[in-house]
Order: C-alpha cells, then sequence, then structure tokens
C-alpha cells in the first residue's frame, strides 16, 4: 500500500479535494494537510514520517516543507504539480489537473 501526503497553503481547497479524489483508488492511502498556521489540518513531522510520496501544490510549498521537515523528508519522494490557488473544493476543473499530474505517482 502506497501512502501520499497531499500538502497545501491552508488544506481547505487544492489537497483537500485531492485527499477526496484518490480516497478510493486501489492501493494507496491518502491523506492532506497545510502549511500554514491557520490551516485547517495544520502539517505535522508525523504526517510527513507516515507518507511515502509527499505531493504538494506549488514550488513555494516544496521549500517551505524542506525547511520545516526536511529532516523527516530523506528518502521520501516530494512531487510539485504546479497547480495554484484558483479553484474551489471539488471544482471539476481541479480534479482533472489533480488527476492528470498524479497518475505519475499513483501505483
Amino acid at each position: 500500500m502506497k501512502r501520499l501526503l497531499f500538502v497545501c497553503s491552508r488544506n481547505r481547497l487544492r489537497s483537500p479535494t485531492a485527499q477526496e479524489v484518490f480516497s478510493d483508488y486501489d492501493g494507496i492511502e491518502v491523506d492532506s494537510a497545510g502549511l500554514s498556521k491557520d490551516a485547517d489540518t495544520v502539517l505535522s513531522e508525523d504526517q510527513v514520517a507516515w507518507a511515502d510520496v509527499v505531493i504538494v501544490m506549488e514550488k513555494i510549498h516544496r521549500e517551505r516543507l524542506n525547511r520545516k521537515f526536511g529532516h523527516v523528508l530523506k528518502g521520501k519522494r516530494v512531487a510539485v504539480l504546479g497547480i495554484p490557488d484558483d479553484y474551489d473544493f471539488m471544482d471539476p476543473a481541479l480534479i482533472d489537473l489533480l488527476k492528470n499530474r498524479c497518475a505519475p505517482h499513483l501505483p
């Protein structure tokens, strides 16, 4: 079972959409969190340790992730999807982008 962790800024739109979209896929477990202090679910060290792959929405998220959790990321793959904060939760266009850009990271 592959464990994917989706990360954005506030865990309100993009990463929860990804968690919802991929929660029923066979062969993976998913979780999501945000890097901001006011995120609905603030990213924890335990979540990063749990994940096999951390999937962030923007390059800035990877930079912040490395600064805060670099010591836990050793040996883990971090993927950047390049999806800006321009979508609502479960927006069909966001779902299409997520499915297309996450395909290489799915089993």
